[in-house]
């Protein structure tokens, strides 16, 4: 599946969020933001992809809330909440010239995210993707 490993593709560039520590400046920032942007993107576009391929009508929609609702329901997910504040943060990629936000989505994304996107990886590789 083109998403699978497209997916796959952004969450390996993402693991190099972990090879810079603060403070940053604004070139690192920026690009860390945009590692962690374009691995949210591509997950739940996978997620959406797998969904639809296994029968799940309501995949069809295309907002990334309704993927993330529709993935937990069907157990492809299992921190519903954790995935709404990734979310969240990608919502506030547009506000990251706003070095406080722009902080808080690198935190975030090294404590939380990062794992968050790991498992997702973990579980479709286990149960979800199609001979």
């Amino acid at each position: 599946m083109k998403k699978y490993e497209n997916f796959c593709a952004a969450l390996r560039n993402l693991e190099d969020i972990y090879g810079y520590q603060e403070p940053y400046d604004n070139v690192v920032m920026t690009g860390l933001v945009g590692l962690y942007e374009i691995c949210f993107e591509q997950s739940w576009k996978m997620m959406k992809e797998i969904l639809e391929a296994h029968g799940f009508e309501a995949a069809a929609t295309g907002s990334p809330k309704f993927i993330i609702k529709t993935a937990y329901r069907a157990s492809m997910i299992w921190d519903e909440d954790a995935w709404l504040a990734a979310l969240r943060a990608r919502n506030n990629v547009a506000h990251s010239y706003n070095r406080a936000v722009a902080l808080d989505i690198v935190r975030q994304t090294k404590e939380r995210f990062y794992g968050l996107f790991c498992k997702l990886r973990e579980d479709v590789e286990a149960g979800w993707l199609q001979e």
